[in-house]
C-alpha cells in the first residue's frame, strides 16, 4: 500500500511529466521493444507508427498520477484496459517488463530528478496498479473459462461464411473446431483473433467488434478493409487470404462497451461508417429479445455503396414497428439520388429528430470515427443528456471526446 509520502513524491513530478510530453512514452516503448523484442508479438504496432499509442499511454501514465489517493476514479478506465489486455493474453510476469522499462525511462530522460526515493515511489505505485490489473484480468479469464462454451486463451475456429457487406465491409463467421458450443457475449463486446502468416512480420491480435446476437454456435464479425498509411494489416489479411474453410484462433468474447437496458427504455443507436457493427448486435439483440420500448437507429457513412447492412436494417425497421431506421450519406452518388436509401446528405445533425428521441429515461449507444464521435457527444450533451446514459467505445487507443 502507497505511504502518503509516497503518492506525494509521484504526484510531485507531474509537472515533469506534463513538460516531456510523449517523449517519456516514445522512449518507453523504444527501449522495450529493444531489449524485449518478444513484445512486439502482442502491440499493435501500427498504432505506434500513427503516435495514437504513447499518447493513449502518455495520458493514462498521467492520470493514474493524479488519481493516485482516489484511485475509484479510474475504475472505469481499468476496466476498459482489463478488457483490452485478456485479448492479448497478457500474462503477469509480463507487467514485470513493463514496470523495469518504465523505471528505467524515468532514470534516463530525468537523471537529476530520479533520485533512489522518487524511483522507490513509481516503482510502488506501478506495482500497486499492476495487482489491480492482475487481479481483474484473472477474474475475466476464469469468467470467461468457466461460461458454458467458454474457454480460456487460443481455441480454433474455421471460417463457415465470409460475406461482402458493401465495397469496405466483409462479415466472417466463425465456427468452432471441436465443434462444442460457444459463450454468449453482451452485444456490444468484441473478439480478438490472434493471427500468424508468412506475410505478417509478428504474430498479431486484433479485435473487432461482434456484429450479430449471440446464438451460441458461431460468432461474426464484419471487418471494414483499411487503407491509408500505414495500410491495416490484418484487415487487409483477413479480406485477401481467408477463405471459408480457412482456421485461426480466437480468444473470448470480452469489452467493458455493452447493451444493459430492460425491455421498457428507450434506446438509440447511432454509428458512423464501420462503427455500426456493435450496434448492429445490439440492435439485432433488440429485435429478437422482445423490446418494448422505441428503438431508433441511426447511422452516417459516405454514400450508397460504403453502406453495410442497409437492407437487414430497413427489413427490421419494415417489419417491427418499434424500430426506427435514418440515415445519412455525407455525399451521395449519383446512383443513390435514384434509389434514395437514406434521410439527409452531410454530417449528422440530430435536431431534427430531437422530438422522436430525446426522453428522460432514453439511453444512447454511439460508436464511430472520433470526429463523429465528437459531434455526437456535444449534441447530446447541448441537450443536457446526463453522462450515465451516454455510452461509446472508440476503435483502437482510448481518446477522449471533451478535446478536439
Amino acid at each position: 500500500m502507497l505511504s502518503r509520502h509516497q503518492i506525494e513524491i509521484v504526484q510531485s513530478t507531474l509537472p515533469l511529466l506534463e513538460s516531456a510530453g510523449t517523449a517519456i512514452t516514445e522512449h518507453f516503448y523504444g527501449r522495450m521493444f529493444r531489449e524485449n523484442p518478444e513484445l512486439k508479438d502482442i502491440f499493435n504496432l501500427s498504432h505506434q507508427h500513427s503516435g495514437q499509442q504513447p499518447v493513449a499511454l502518455f495520458n493514462a501514465i498521467l492520470a493514474y498520477a493524479r488519481y493516485l489517493d482516489n484511485p475509484a476514479v479510474l475504475a472505469q478506465a481499468i476496466e476498459r484496459i482489463a478488457h483490452k489486455h485478456t485479448g492479448f493474453q497478457i500474462r503477469p510476469e509480463q507487467y514485470d517488463i513493463v514496470g523495469h522499462h518504465l523505471l528505467e525511462t524515468i532514470r534516463e530522460l530525468a537523471p537529476d530528478a530520479a533520485t533512489p526515493e522518487v524511483l522507490d515511489a513509481w516503482g510502488q505505485a506501478y506495482g500497486q496498479l499492476a495487482a489491480i490489473f492482475i487481479g481483474r484480468e484473472e477474474e475475466i479469464y476464469a469468467s470467461a473459462e468457466q461460461a458454458a462454451g467458454g474457454w480460456r486463451g487460443k481455441r480454433r475456429f474455421r471460417l463457415v461464411a465470409k460475406t461482402a457487406e458493401s465495397e469496405l465491409v466483409t462479415s466472417f463467421v466463425w465456427s468452432p473446431v471441436d465443434g462444442g458450443p460457444v459463450m454468449d457475449f453482451k452485444p456490444g463486446q468484441y473478439l480478438s483473433l490472434s493471427v500468424s502468416h508468412p506475410s505478417l512480420a509478428h504474430h498479431e491480435y486484433r479485435q473487432y467488434s461482434l456484429s450479430d446476437a449471440p446464438n451460441g454456435n458461431t460468432y461474426r464479425i464484419s471487418v471494414k478493409r483499411e487503407s491509408g498509411t500505414p495500410a491495416g494489416q490484418i484487415s487487409n489479411y483477413l479480406h485477401d487470404h481467408v477463405d471459408v474453410g480457412d482456421e485461426l484462433d480466437l480468444l473470448p468474447p470480452a469489452g467493458d462497451f455493452f447493451l444493459d437496458v430492460d425491455a421498457d427504455t428507450p434506446v438509440v443507436l447511432l454509428s458512423g461508417g464501420v462503427g455500426l457493427t456493435p450496434l448492429l448486435s445490439m440492435l439485432n439483440q433488440l429485435s429478437r429479445s422482445g423490446h418494448r420500448a422505441p428503438v431508433h437507429y441511426l447511422h452516417a457513412c459516405e454514400n450508397g455503396r460504403q453502406h453495410a447492412f442497409r437492407d437487414q436494417v430497413a427489413s427490421l425497421a419494415r417489419d417491427q414497428e418499434h424500430i426506427h431506421s435514418f440515415v445519412w450519406y455525407r455525399e451521395p452518388l449519383a446512383e443513390d439520388r435514384i434509389d434514395q436509401d437514406y434521410d439527409a446528405t452531410g454530417l449528422i445533425d440530430l435536431a431534427p429528430l430531437r422530438d422522436s428521441i430525446l426522453r428522460d429515461d432514453t439511453q444512447f449507444y454511439f460508436c464511430g470515427p472520433l470526429a463523429f464521435m465528437r459531434a455526437v457527444y456535444r449534441q447530446l450533451k447541448d441537450w443536457d443528456v446526463d453522462d450515465a446514459r451516454l455510452h461509446y467505445e472508440l476503435f483502437g487507443p482510448h481518446q477522449t471526446l471533451t478535446g478536439e
